[in-house]
Parts: C-alpha cells; sequence; structure tokens
C-alpha cells in the first residue's frame, strides 16, 4: 500500500504534468459519457443494465452541469445558464423515455456533441 501512494505521489508531485482548465475537464468529461452512452446503445440488447449505467452517468454529469448554472456565481450569460439548465430538464425527461423503452439515445448524443462543439468553440455545423 505504502509503494502505492508513493508512486501516486510521485505521479501527481510532477511539475511538468499539464492542468486542464475547467473547460477541457467539461469537454473531456462530456466525451467519455457521451462516447459511454453510444456503445451502450449499439449492445442494449445483450447489455440492458450497461444501457441504465451510461444513462445514468449521464444525468450525473447534467445534474453536475444544471447545479453549476444555477448558482448565482456563475460566470456564463443567464441566456446561456438558462439554457443549459433547460438541457439538463431535457435529458431527465428523454431519459425517462429512454428507460421506457419508447425513444433512443441519439439526441442525448446529439444533445452532448453540441456542447462539446461550443466548449471547444466551434459555432459553425459539423
Amino acid at each position: 500500500m505504502f509503494a502505492q501512494s508513493t508512486q501516486a505521489g510521485a505521479i501527481y508531485a510532477r511539475p511538468e504534468a499539464p492542468q486542464k482548465t475547467p473547460r477541457a475537464l467539461e469537454y473531456e468529461l462530456l466525451a467519455r459519457v457521451t462516447q459511454a452512452l453510444t456503445v451502450a446503445w449499439a449492445a442494449r440488447k445483450q447489455n440492458y443494465s450497461g444501457l441504465m449505467t451510461a444513462l445514468d452517468d449521464n444525468l450525473r454529469l447534467w445534474a453536475t452541469l444544471a447545479a453549476d448554472v444555477a448558482e448565482p456565481t456563475n460566470g456564463l450569460p443567464a441566456p446561456l445558464r438558462a439554457q443549459l439548465f433547460y438541457l439538463y430538464e431535457f435529458s431527465v425527461q428523454h431519459s425517462r423515455a429512454v428507460r421506457d423503452d419508447t425513444a433512443s439515445v441519439e439526441v442525448l448524443i446529439d444533445i452532448n456533441t453540441a456542447v462539446m462543439r461550443g466548449l471547444r468553440g466551434d459555432r459553425g455545423t459539423p
């Protein structure tokens, strides 16, 4: 255990390790969750629990984003904050429909992808 702790300390203490910006972290998390949704949707018949886990992870991420934009100290413009909060609410409702087998995850993937484009600063369409 001590050896693992020492190794972890050495890794985290490296000054050359790049620090990610909050925007880069949000992008990375959205990319991971979106990839997991894509994979889970393709394998839903063989691994239904994997789909449920991917949906839960997506909702957990969106709940965190919603809590952040609801904070009065959040620096984003109010209209953008409202739009992001709406996307959270939509994701909750749509995820319920996916669970009920009345919808697909495609729109959730599209939403995440659009937000990722915004985080990259890409205002155009793909």
